[in-house]
C-alpha cells in the first residue's frame, strides 16, 4: 500500500498517530482468561480490514483482532515498528510492512517468523510471482512476509475545477490531454489561467515520487539503490529525470504548495483547493477519507501522464516477539488470501496482489460510485499483471525523506533547483550511514 512512502498514509492521518506510543508498552497478544486470544494488527494508512475482522472473529470465536495506527503517516509508524523489533517487545503479532521498508527489516530475518515453515509456501501460486519473491530473504530461505497490495497508477481529479476553467470533464477526454508529463504541464498552464479558485495539483513531492517510480520501473529498474545495494541518488539518471521534471512543474507555478500528509493537506482536500493528485490504486480511498461525503462524484480519474507505474504495496509479517505466533499467521494468511485482497479492494481500493483476486468479478467489473461511477477494476486492474517493480535499498526510506524534502523546499521558494539538487544528495549520503 499505500501507500509507499512510499505508500500511503490515510484520511485520519494525525489522529492515529498519538495512539501508538501508548500502546506500545502492551504490545503484541494477550490471553484472556476464558481462552480468547486478542492479536494485534500493527498497520499505517487504510489497509480496508475492518470487515475481514469480523469475519474472521465470527469464524474463529476465541479470537479477538484490536488494528493500531490506522490513519497513520508512514514515517511515523516505522520508526516505532523498528523501535518494537528491536527491543523484543511492543509489536503487534501481525505486522505491516511497506515495500520501501521491507529491504531494511530483511537485514534482520530473525525478527521475524519464517513463513514458510508454517505452510505458507503452498499460497504462492496466490500472488504475482515478483510480489511473491519481494518477500523472501535474500538467500530465498525464508519468507519474512506476504503480499497485501500493489500500486497501480492513475491521475485523480476534480471534475467541478476541470468544468470551472473551461476544461474537459470527461476521464476519456482528460487522459488524452496529458500523455506526457510535459503535455500535464500545459494542461495545468490552462487551468491556472482560468482563475479557478485552486492550484492544478497538491504537493510537488507526491508528483516527484510518481514520476520517480514510473521512470525507474521503465528504465533501470531501482530508484535510489541499484540492486547491488549501492547508493546511487545522484548517479541513476531516473532520480535526476524525475527530479528536472517535477522542478518544471513548480516552476509553472502549478503546486498548491500542500505538504503532503500534512493537516493543511488533508483540509486542502475537504475545501476544493487543488484539481488533481497522482493517484496510485490506494489514494483512492485517502481522497475519498479526507474530502468527504459531500465531494462525492466530484472526482473523477484518468490515466496518468507517461504511462503506467507502480507505488506502494505492502507486506504482512509475524514477528517473533510475539507471543500467538500460530494464530497470528492463520490471520495474516487469511487478510493476504485472494478473498482477503477483494475485502481490502471493495472497502479501500488498494489494488491486489494476487491474480485470482485481480479476476474476481467484485475486482474486475469494479466501479467507484464516489468517483463518478469510474470503472477502478479496468482503470487500474487492467495493467497490473504488467507492473515492473521497482528495487528500494536498505535505507530507502530515510534517503527518500531527504530528497522529497529537498524537493520541498524547492517548492516554497527556499531554494533553486541546482540548491536543491545538492542538498537532497548531501542529505541523502548522509542519511544513508545513520
Amino acid at each position: 500500500m499505500r501507500f509507499t512512502p512510499s505508500r500511503r498514509a490515510a484520511a485520519a492521518v494525525l489522529a492515529a498517530v498519538a495512539a501508538l506510543p501508548s500502546l506500545a508498552a502492551c504490545g503484541g497478544s494477550s490471553g484472556a482468561g476464558d481462552g480468547t486470544v486478542t492479536l494485534t494488527v500493527d498497520v499505517f494508512s487504510q489497509f480496508g480490514y475492518q470487515d475481514l475482522y469480523k469475519q474472521y472473529m465470527a469464524a474463529h470465536p476465541n479470537i479477538k483482532i484490536v488494528e493500531r495506527g490506522t490513519g497513520t503517516n508512514l514515517d511515523d509508524y516505522s520508526p516505532k515498528l523498528t523501535q518494537w523489533l528491536a527491543a523484543g517487545a511492543g509489536a503487534g503479532d501481525v505486522v505491516a510492512i511497506e515495500e520501501g521498508l521491507l529491504t531494511e527489516y530483511k537485514a534482520h530475518p530473525g525478527n521475524f517468523v519464517n513463513l514458510l515453515d508454517h505452510g505458507a509456501g503452498e499460497l504462492q501460486g496466490s500472488f504475482m510471482d515478483w510480489k511473491w519473491n519481494q518477500g523472501l530473504s535474500a538467500d530465498g530461505k525464508q519468507l519474512i512476509g506476504l503480499g497485501t497490495d500493489v500500486g497501480g497508477m492513475a491521475m485523480c481529479y476534480r471534475k467541478d475545477l476541470f468544468a470551472k476553467a473551461g476544461l474537459p470533464t470527461d476521464r476519456a477526454a482528460v487522459s488524452k490531454l496529458w500523455p506526457t508529463w510535459d503535455a500535464y504541464v500545459a494542461t495545468g498552464r490552462k487551468f491556472t489561467a482560468a482563475h479557478a479558485g485552486a492550484s492544478f495539483l497538491d504537493a510537488a513531492t507526491n508528483t516527484f515520487n510518481t514520476i520517480l517510480l514510473q521512470t525507474a520501473g521503465n528504465t533501470t529498474g531501482y530508484s535510489y539503490y541499484d540492486t547491488a545495494g549501492n547508493l546511487v541518488v545522484d548517479s541513476n539518471p531516473a532520480v535526476r529525470q524525475a527530479w528536472d521534471t517535477t522542478v518544471r512543474i513548480v516552476d509553472a507555478g502549478l503546486s498548491g504548495k500542500y505538504g503532503a500528509w500534512s493537516d493543511e493537506w488533508v483540509a486542502a482536500f475537504k475545501q476544493g483547493k487543488f484539481a488533481t493528485i497522482a493517484c496510485p490504486a490506494w489514494m483512492t480511498g485517502v481522497i475519498e477519507g479526507n474530502s468527504g461525503p459531500e465531494a462525492k462524484g466530484k472526482w473523477d480519474i484518468a490515466t496518468v501522464p507517461g504511462g503506467g507505474g507502480n507505488w506502494g504495496g505492502s507486506f504482512l509479517a509475524v514477528p517473533r516477539q510475539g507471543k500467538h505466533q500460530k494464530e497470528a499467521i492463520e490471520l495474516a494468511k487469511f487478510l493476504t488470501s485472494p478473498q482477503g485482497q477483494v475485502g481490502a479492494f471493495k472497502d479501500k481500493g488498494t489494488l491486489p496482489s494476487s491474480p485470482q483476486a485481480l479476476d474476481d468479478p467484485a475486482v474486475k467489473d469494479a466501479h467507484n460510485a464516489y468517483f463518478n461511477n469510474a470503472p477502478v477494476g479496468q482503470i487500474f486492474g487492467a495493467g497490473a499483471r504488467s507492473l515492473r517493480p521497482v528495487y528500494m535499498g536498505p535505507k530507502n526510506q530515510a534517503v527518500r525523506t531527504e530528497v522529497e524534502n529537498a524537493i520541498r523546499t524547492v517548492e516554497l521558494g527556499q531554494r533553486g533547483a541546482d540548491q536543491g539538487w545538492s542538498d537532497a544528495v548531501t542529505k541523502a549520503k548522509a542519511a544513508a550511514q545513520k
